[in-house]
């Protein structure tokens, strides 16, 4: 069944350009809610908001599939969560406009994309290919691994932490101080609306939280470090047997135990050293290009690779 769901939600995820198969439509709406609900608004206590605003819709979505007694039923409904959930649209695009703008030669316009794309998505400063394959790591391999193993309820915990994560304005993976954090956040947040509208979403929730400690985004960053630690070492071991063994081996092996690195760190070192990137002067997209069918190679991976454990009875 659950091989069945990631296979009809990859082919299903291209093809469906409406808002309602984002998880960010949804995402705004449960935002609205969340603020506007009576209860809810009431309680001022940090991590307990935070905590009711992740594990509500995962109790939810877990309560009704376990009421569902219909096998069938119970396949659509987690196949459409999953198809909700799998991948990102702005990034796919992104990267479209990004290697429009390369094969033209608009260095200016290439780098905008790039700076905007970490911007979104609250990442480090790393490259534009480094950037993909760790969003490829967020939006398809964790969550196909957290379906598999959790449900359609675990993909919902998953991409709803990192959206949390994406969406706050001046929590980073760099430390900063709280008055540092909160001066960034305010900044950004005025020049964003101002300038996008896709912001709406981090500002409304910003909006709701905005005179909270910068500390429990802060916690999230380290319950994701955690939840990630497997599964990125798995996933770097993939690009290691897709792309050279050999090269990559040593690099893997040395961050295996390693408790203190951080994981995009660990993903994006594995997957260069698995790859032969032979860069040109001013060639902005040979990385990229590279990094990208590396990261496609290890997803029909990590595909065989569920689909042996599902003929073997590991996975149902």
């Amino acid at each position: 069944m659950s091989l069945l769901s990631l296979l009809i939600a990859l082919m299903a995820e291209k093809t469906l350009s409406s808002s309602i198969w984002r998880f960010d439509f949804y995402y705004q709406k449960y935002i609205s809610f969340f603020q506007n609900n009576g209860v809810l608004s009431r309680i001022k206590a940090t991590s307990i908001r935070y905590t009711l605003f992740l594990l509500v819709p995962v109790v939810i979505i877990y309560g009704v599939l376990a009421i569902v007694d219909n096998g069938l039923l119970h396949l659509i409904i987690s196949t459409l969560i999953l198809i909700v959930t799998l991948g990102c649209s702005k990034t796919r695009n992104s990267y479209k406009q990004y290697l429009l703008a390369a094969f033209k030669g608009d260095d200016t316009t290439s780098n905008l994309h790039h700076q905007q794309l970490l911007e979104d998505k609250n990442l480090p400063a790393v490259g534009f290919g480094q950037a993909l394959i760790w969003l490829n790591y967020r939006y398809y391999i964790a969550i196909m691994i957290f379906f598999i193993f959790f449900g359609a309820a675990g993909a919902v915990f998953y991409r709803l932490l990192t959206t949390v994560i994406e969406q706050e304005n001046g929590c980073t993976l760099n430390k900063k101080t709280e008055n540092e954090t909160a001066e960034i956040k305010n900044n950004e947040v005025q020049e964003v609306v101002e300038e996008t509208t896709d912001s709406s979403i981090e500002s409304s929730f910003d909006e709701g939280i905005k005179n909270e400690p910068v500390l429990s985004c802060n916690n999230y960053h380290k319950i994701l470090f955690y939840i990630d630690w497997l599964p990125v070492r798995i996933t770097s071991f993939g690009y290691m047997f897709v792309g050279h063994f050999s090269k990559a081996f040593p690099m893997w092996l040395e961050s295996l135990f390693d408790t203190k690195k951080l994981t995009h760190e660990v993903l994006i070192d594995v997957a260069q050293k698995s790859e032969d990137i032979m860069l040109e002067d001013g060639d902005c997209t040979a990385e990229p290009c590279l990094l990208v069918r590396l990261a496609k190679r290890n997803l029909l991976l990590m595909l065989a690779l569920i689909a042996l454990l599902t003929l073997i009875g590991i996975v149902s």
